[in-house]
């Protein structure tokens, strides 16, 4: 009996990860090509909803682990929120492009030069963001947009 409580002891500790202890909320996005958002913290909870975006932008709001099983409670850039698998989300930070079509400029002012325009809902990596301003990278093309023109990043954020 003594060694299935150390056993059940060191299953439980063994649990606790970096992201497992990570202060809520986080950024975070989709790593799969298919993930399935469920009611609960559990493959016995009924998927209500399969999202088919590899590196979709997500907001993590509440964390759970039991036994080797993590999940995250997750808000999307539609504010739904549920539950999907730690193992499908990855710490790379991308942003979507919200509201209208939005200018990405050259240098991080508004009056640096238009590079190029995205349309709502382009996703592309974040890189270094600062004064209301981050680089966004969309397979190739890359220009600063401002920060509150994204979903996948906070207004007073700075990223390196």
């Amino acid at each position: 009996m003594r060694y299935l409580l150390a056993a059940a002891l060191v299953m439980a500790v063994g649990t606790t990860s970096a992201s497992a202890a990570r202060k809520t909320p986080y950024w975070a996005s989709l790593n799969a090509s298919q993930v399935m958002m469920r009611t609960g913290p559990g493959r016995n909870f009924p998927a209500d909803w399969l999202y088919k975006r590899k590196g979709l932008p997500v907001k993590v709001v509440k964390t759970y682990a039991i036994a080797h099983s993590q999940w995250r409670r997750i808000q999307d850039p539609d504010g739904t929120e549920g539950w999907v698998q730690a193992n499908l989300l990855s710490d790379q930070r991308m942003g979507l492009v919200v509201g209208d079509v939005r200018p990405l400029r050259d240098k991080p002012d508004a009056a640096a030069p238009v590079v190029w325009k995205a349309e709502p809902g382009v996703v592309g990596k974040i890189g270094k963001c600062t004064g209301g301003w981050c680089d966004l990278n969309v397979g190739g093309r890359a220009g600063f947009i401002e920060v509150s023109h994204l979903f996948g990043v906070t207004t007073d954020e700075k990223l390196p």
